[in-house]
């Protein structure tokens, strides 16, 4: 997927929007992503200004969006129901990302019921592991956050 392809299926866009491209995609199973780390990026100026690393919470958001692509499109077109992050489970950091990094990042789903998904996932620049955890999600009807 490019990333107009990517933008058919995820609400997200930049400055937020992390995945770029999608380079295996197995729906309701597993993907494969690339993020494109640029020193140009707005949080670089804030964190850290003399060594600029990204934040492990926009590491982990990159691995969140690249699992909504996995989630089955009937399920993630739905325009009444949002996914929403319930859990971070066990995610570490192991290296620092840095600008000029190609992450690679994998997510597999390790479980899916009774409206919960669950994955793990590992990005890695190269063949060294930066972070590696699991994420669990629910589909929640839009209505009930937003009251509309």
């Amino acid at each position: 997927m490019n990333l107009l392809e990517i933008n058919k299926r995820i609400k997200q866009r930049p400055p937020f929007q992390m995945i770029e491209r999608v380079i295996e995609l197995e729906p309701d199973k597993r993907a494969v992503g690339i993020k494109n780390v640029s020193v140009n990026e707005p949080y670089f100026a804030g964190h850290f200004p003399d060594m600029p690393i990204m934040p492990g919470v926009l590491v982990t958001e990159a691995c969140a969006q690249l699992c909504s692509l996995v989630i089955d499109p009937e399920k993630s077109n739905d325009p009444n129901v949002i996914f929403v992050l319930l859990k971070i489970k066990d995610f570490k950091f192991i290296k620092p990302v840095l600008p000029g990094d190609t992450l690679v990042i994998e997510v597999n789903k390790t479980l899916d019921s009774s409206g919960l998904y669950e994955f793990s996932a590992a990005v890695r620049v190269e063949d060294t592991v930066k972070a590696k955890g699991s994420l669990m999600f629910t589909a929640v009807d839009k209505n009930k956050i937003y009251g509309e």
